[in-house]
């Protein structure tokens, strides 16, 4: 079990690293290159640098909530 935990772990470390720095690279270094440039077929335009991360955290937000919602309704069940 141990050596799973450590394989999903590491899984996720290197999975978090490399989206890191994609992101990274793609907003802060990629406004600086030259837009005829070849490295800029690998990445999406601009936008979606914010557009991304914002619809994200407005899922993880609405996840969230539902959950909690679920929780309490569970909760007021069992009491009653």
């Amino acid at each position: 079990m141990e050596l799973a935990d450590r394989t999903i772990g590491l899984l996720l470390t290197v999975t978090s690293l490399s989206i890191f720095t994609y992101y990274t690279f793609w907003v802060i270094i990629l406004p600086l290159v030259d837009t005829d440039h070849f490295v800029h077929k690998y990445f999406l335009p601009q936008e979606y640098a914010i557009l991304i991360p914002v619809f994200a955290g407005m899922a993880l937000v609405c996840l969230l909530s539902m959950f909690i919602g679920y929780v309490m309704l569970k909760s007021i069940k069992k009491k009653a």
